[in-house]
């Protein structure tokens, strides 16, 4: 670590990734009964009707390189798009939505000998590949697909019958200009502004190579080659980037070559290894198909589209498709896509901690006051970087009081707070030491410079922006909630790391006496004087209940403002979007309310989610899905503020629910197990030795046996229980039943996908 900064790799090794029990040493009190393989295989995503678009088809991934597989639109072909998170342009004056967008590479296409009449595909979970036929007028083609998870190669392998043994392979460049200068978005570029140099492609023996030079320098390739053995046919292809340098068309060839020696059965070995002890690290299973072969699909999305060293995802994640929004942005999209990775125990997909202690020097550039603030752009590349952007080109650091640019100031704070979910996941206090303390007290800082006395001698916030309503306000309820939580947090962390901060009186100061949130009739408002009046599919005013916690159903003085609150908002139908109601669904969990939360997700799949679970908002994005998950996690496990809440919001239509290794806030881990609609029993294992109280939601008597030593435990006044964890110990709360994980029984509905 130099200057306080960490690596890109420097985090890899840290308890960001929790460890299994087994790790700790320990015999598990729980009997583990899950087949993996064929429970995966019930959520596996089918086509027996030929998917037309992105949002239809298959897609592949590994946070770098990804593939959506979709029909070739006027033409007999199946495409295969070849895209890449890091690929973008270098021209930062041109701002993070032009100059720093990223950058599409072009699409593959199987071109058959006959007419395509039918095809059979499965994408299989278990081994992220996907499996199948493509039946034709001449025959058919088997063919079995992945992307490389360590190699970042396109393998498709093809077996033809004897009338399909001339289907071609075709590679189709696509022009390396920022999407959003499509004149179909109704988006300008800036002045001068212009399109790169056309790719080159050149044949060396057996293998392709497009190479693509950027007007500012490096660039990126593709290469790729078909390797036959017998009567099977393997095609590779990988994508390289570099800038300055020009070194990619280098690492591109080499990347094909080494994957092609092998077979894909003998690349998929390693591949399939990573993908199986993934999916291992927690277990869901509830009694709705559907919904719970949706979960699982958005475990396999997020990490098909996410990784520590990969940049933090753009709006589509690695699958850059027409879109207006070719960056990656940070008023709620980043926030929502990576919430998952924490209950889930996937913290090795944690790009945000990583990428922010990275880029740290782009975001205290970015801001007016570089010398003890900082802050993030709405838009930016993967190095966080907005350019020179400003309007249709990009949207910096807004500055309270000034209506040009939108004042839009708090996403720094926002992000910031994912850190802080993923240090309370982890209790590795080195994320609050290098990253966390360090960054929020520069965005805290820029809040402070603008905070000033009003007549009522509370401090008030000059005019800004709550993302994206549309009226600049002062007193806004979005920057009062995450000034409150960074003020809290930064002097909780003082506390943590034993610093002696000068600034602590001040971020006190502010608790005491930071004006209160703006509220009318109907509840909290945008601002001070700007009620709430129209439909609008942020919850950027109501961040104070979810996901801060500021604000919560537990205090029932708060009761009637959190419900009247959440009612008016969602209440305006015009403008909802599909993260309006993952946001309710997770506000409503918080109420306790588990069929209110139910209805909100089944409303979130009949209305906005497509036939391969992905979303689109004029383009491709990809948050609102993840952010699901994140609700059902919500419906399962609550743990802020210190307290593990079991099942808290499980609705009447789910008797049975198995959750097991799902990662607490204290850095436990949980297990549970519902049948008949009463909790059977609960397990904790603590990572960290953190203070441990559950409030298990078992009515009646109940047993405790440990592991290893008697662990002492006590009941709380109200009912919660209190355990004196060591790291590394498990304790078994035990009402009823048998100890034992496995899955429920979840009535079939229709597979995701197209099935016939």
């Amino acid at each position: 670590m130099a200057g306080g900064v960490l690596s890109r790799r420097a985090l890899l090794g840290s308890a960001l990734a929790a460890p299994a029990l087994g790790a700790l040493g320990g015999p598990s009190l729980l009997r583990d009964e899950i087949d993996w393989k064929r429970f995966l295989a019930d959520a596996d995503l089918v086509w027996q009707r030929m998917p037309q678009t992105w949002y239809e088809g298959p897609f592949l991934g590994n946070g770098f390189l990804g593939s959506g597989i979709y029909a070739q639109q006027d033409a007999n072909a199946v495409r295969f798009n070849v895209q890449h998170s890091e690929v973008q342009d270098h021209r930062p004056e041109y701002g993070a939505l032009f100059g720093l967008a990223r950058l599409p590479i072009g699409h593959l296409t199987l071109e058959p000998v006959g007419a395509i009449t039918g095809v059979d595909w499965r994408l299989d979970l278990w081994n992220a590949e996907l499996t199948g036929t493509i039946t034709t007028a001449s025959g058919s083609l088997t063919i079995s697909a992945l992307i490389h998870n360590d190699r970042s190669v396109l393998a498709v392998d093809v077996v033809p019958s004897d009338g399909e043994r001339d289907f071609r392979w075709t590679f189709h460049p696509e022009e390396a200009i920022s999407p959003r200068a499509n004149p179909i978005f109704n988006k300008p570029p800036p002045p001068g502004y212009t399109t790169n140099p056309a790719p080159a492609v050149t044949r060396h023996a057996d293998l392709e190579l497009i190479t693509q030079p950027l007007v500012a320098g490096g660039g990126h390739a593709t290469a790729w080659q078909e390797v036959r053995r017998g009567r099977r046919r393997t095609l590779y292809a990988a994508v390289a980037w570099s800038f300055p340098g020009d070194t990619a068309a280098d690492e591109a060839v080499r990347s094909v070559r080494s994957a092609a020696r092998s077979p894909i059965e003998a690349l998929a070995v390693d591949h399939r290894h990573w993908w199986h002890r993934y999916y291992r690290k927690s277990f869901l299973s509830v009694p709705d198909q559907r919904t719970q072969s949706f979960y699982w699909i958005q475990l396999y999305k997020v990490a098909a589209a996410a990784r520590r060293d990969a940049p933090p995802m753009a709006t589509s994640g690695p699958w850059l498709e027409p879109t207006p929004w070719p960056a990656t942005w940070w008023n709620l999209n980043v926030q929502l896509e990576y919430w998952l990775i924490h209950g889930s125990n996937h913290l090795e997909l944690d790009a945000v901690t990583r990428s922010l202690s990275q880029y740290r020097q782009h975001l205290i550039d970015q801001v007016t006051f570089p010398e003890d603030s900082a802050g993030i752009p709405r838009t930016t590349d993967m190095a966080l970087d907005n350019g020179a952007g400003i309007g249709n080109s990009g949207f910096p650091v807004g500055i309270p009081g000034q209506a040009t640019p939108v004042p839009e100031v708090g996403n720094l704070t926002w992000a910031l707070h994912n850190v802080w979910l993923s240090y309370r996941h982890t209790m590795d206090v080195r994320i609050v030491r290098d990253v966390l303390f360090p960054l929020l007290r520069r965005a805290i800082n820029y809040y402070l410079r603008f905070l000033a006395p009003g007549a009522d001698g509370k401090l008030h916030l000059p005019a800004t922006f709550s993302p994206e309503y549309g009226v600049n306000a002062p007193d806004t309820n979005y920057d009062l909630a995450l000034i409150r939580w960074g003020c809290r947090t930064l002097v909780e962390s003082a506390r943590l790391l034993g610093v002696r901060d000068p600034l602590l009186p001040k971020w006190q100061d502010v608790l005491a006496n930071l004006a209160a949130y703006p509220v009318d009739e109907n509840g909290f408002m945008i601002g001070a004087g700007a009620p709430f009046a129209k439909s609008h599919r942020h919850y950027s005013h109501l961040l104070m209940i979810y996901p801060l916690y500021l604000l919560t159903w537990e205090q029932q003085n708060q009761r009637e403002l959190i419900e009247k609150s959440l009612k008016h908002w969602i209440s305006f139908e015009g403008a909802l979007q599909g993260y309006s109601f993952t946001g309710a669904a997770s506000i409503s969990a918080q109420l306790l309310r588990g069929d209110d939360a139910r209805f909100y997700l089944d409303e979130l799949l009949r209305r906005f989610v497509q036939p391969n679970t992905m979303y689109k908002e004029s383009g491709p994005v990809i948050e609102t899905p993840l952010s699901a998950a994140q609700s059902m996690h919500d419906m399962i496990c609550q743990s802020w503020d210190g307290v593990i809440r079991v099942l808290p919001a499980v609705p009447g239509a789910w008797p049975d629910v198995t959750v097991h290794d799902f990662l607490t806030q204290g850095a436990f881990l949980l297990s549970a197990a519902r049948r008949g609609g009463r909790t059977d029993f609960v397990r904790l294992v603590s990572l960290a030795g953190a203070p441990c109280r559950v409030r298990t939601g078992i009515d009646g008597p109940f047993t405790v046996r440990s592991s290893g030593r008697k662990v002492p435990w006590r009941t709380l006044p109200g009912g919660d229980l209190e355990f004196d964890l060591r790291r590394g110990e498990e304790v078994l709360i035990q009402a009823r039943g048998d100890a034992v994980i496995r899955p429920v029984t979840a009535p079939g509905q229709p597979r995701w996908g197209l099935p016939a």
